[in-house]
């Protein structure tokens, strides 16, 4: 019987090379990755090998599939697993990176924003809608909206975080550094709206709805702080030990 276990991922967007960097590890510990699973990966015991890994963002129609990871089994890469248009390559050390040069490396953030767009999108704007329609009703109908408003944000909310952080990424290889700078104003301005929310709230029936949507955007900015603030600690003290 296959012995298998689960690791967390730091969410690709975010943490790419720390999550490579991770599996890279593991795998000298004897435990290879065999999939992706939800929010992170599975990975299953054999025998410990050296391994570096990377990944691709590119979505395949079904004729594409053979000729795409044909191309990168040429060049050294093996084919693990995907997940959507998110596909799990390893190879052994020295092996010829998937990406080498700008262009290529803006190509593979395009393609990555540009899935994540469909699904973040509507749900920003479906949030959007009804927060308002929460803020605007009263009683059960209000109640109501909440309920839909937090579901939609729980989703949207990390979405968006996902696509700001692609294109900042893209616009990192691409020199544009007063958008990457624009970027990192975002948490201050989400937590300035947050205050803006409470001294300006309005009448007793938007004041449930305002100071939900006040706690979530706190935790919007607070959640991603925390966990960059644990990952580079780890990323630290991984780098004295080593």
């Amino acid at each position: 019987m296959k012995q298998t276990k689960y690791i967390t991922s730091g969410g690709l967007a975010f943490s790419e090379d720390q999550d490579m960097e991770k599996l890279r590890r593991f795998s000298l510990k004897g435990w290879h990755v065999s999939g992706f699973t939800f929010l992170g990966y599975t990975l299953e015991k054999g025998e410990s090998s050296d391994y570096i890994y990377s990944v691709d963002y590119r979505s395949l129609r079904e004729n594409e599939e053979d000729e795409y990871f044909d191309f990168f089994s040429s060049s050294g890469w093996s084919h693990i697993a995907s997940e959507a248009n998110i596909h799990l390559f390893r190879a052994q050390p020295g092996t010829k990176p998937i990406y080498t040069d700008r262009d290529t490396t803006i190509e593979k953030y395009n393609d990555s924003s540009d899935s994540i767009k469909k699904l973040a999108i509507p749900f920003i704007l479906l949030s959007a809608l009804v927060w308002v329609c929460a803020m605007i009703s009263s009683g059960t109908l209000q109640s109501i909206f909440l309920g839909v408003s937090v579901i939609s944000s729980v989703i949207a909310i990390p979405t968006a975080w996902t696509l700001i952080t692609t294109y900042r990424n893209k616009w990192k290889i691409e020199e544009r550094k007063g958008l990457v700078n624009l970027v990192k104003t975002i948490p201050f301005l989400l937590l300035l709206i947050a205050v803006l929310l409470l001294l300006f709230g309005g009448d007793t029936n938007t004041d449930s709805a305002i100071n939900l949507l006040t706690y979530m955007i706190a935790g919007a900015i607070a959640l991603p702080s925390v966990i960059w603030v644990i990952m580079s600690l780890d990323q630290q003290m991984r780098r004295k030990r080593a």
